[in-house]
């Protein structure tokens, strides 16, 4: 079996990864930072908006059972990829839609991707999401992991 990986930021990891939990295929998720110029960032680092982090779910995936554009598809759909560094009522460039990829297959799944869905005509702003070569992946604080399990919101 060979896992695949892809990194994705919706706005707050927690909703983000229940949604990848949940789709046929995905092996493992994990919430963590991505993106920005410090190493090993905290949580509270990350949300002072000075490390240039992303809140991120790292995505691991068996492409025999869940086709990158499937995973792609749930990524535009669990969020706005049109509003720049927020989603909803969280504000920050912690908060930006941003992929990072790790082949330039994904690269370019992830554009086509984001081209056909501008395109469709589905949102009336142009999309703002990022797509960049993955960078240094740092996993959040364990009390981040699974957080809408461990308090009964999923």
């Amino acid at each position: 079996m060979t896992i695949e990986k892809i990194i994705f930021g919706a706005g707050c990891f927690w909703g983000v990864e229940a949604t990848f939990r949940g789709v046929p295929g995905v092996c493992n998720v994990t919430c963590g930072y991505a993106g920005g110029h410090t190493s090993y960032p905290t949580y509270r680092d990350v949300c002072s908006d000075q490390t240039g982090h992303a809140e991120v779910v790292l995505v691991e995936y068996d492409p025999s059972l869940i086709s990158l554009e499937r995973l792609l598809d749930a990524f535009w759909n669990c969020h706005n990829p049109t509003t720049f560094n927020r989603q909803g009522p969280d504000i920050g460039s912690q908060y930006r839609s941003v992929i990072f990829f790790y082949s330039p297959q994904q690269e370019v799944a992830a554009k086509l991707s984001r081209d056909a869905l501008q395109q469709s005509g589905h949102w009336r702003d142009p999309i703002v999401t990022e797509i960049l070569p993955a960078t240094k992946f740092y996993p959040a604080e364990e009390e981040h992991q699974r957080y809408f399990e461990k308090h009964g919101l999923h």
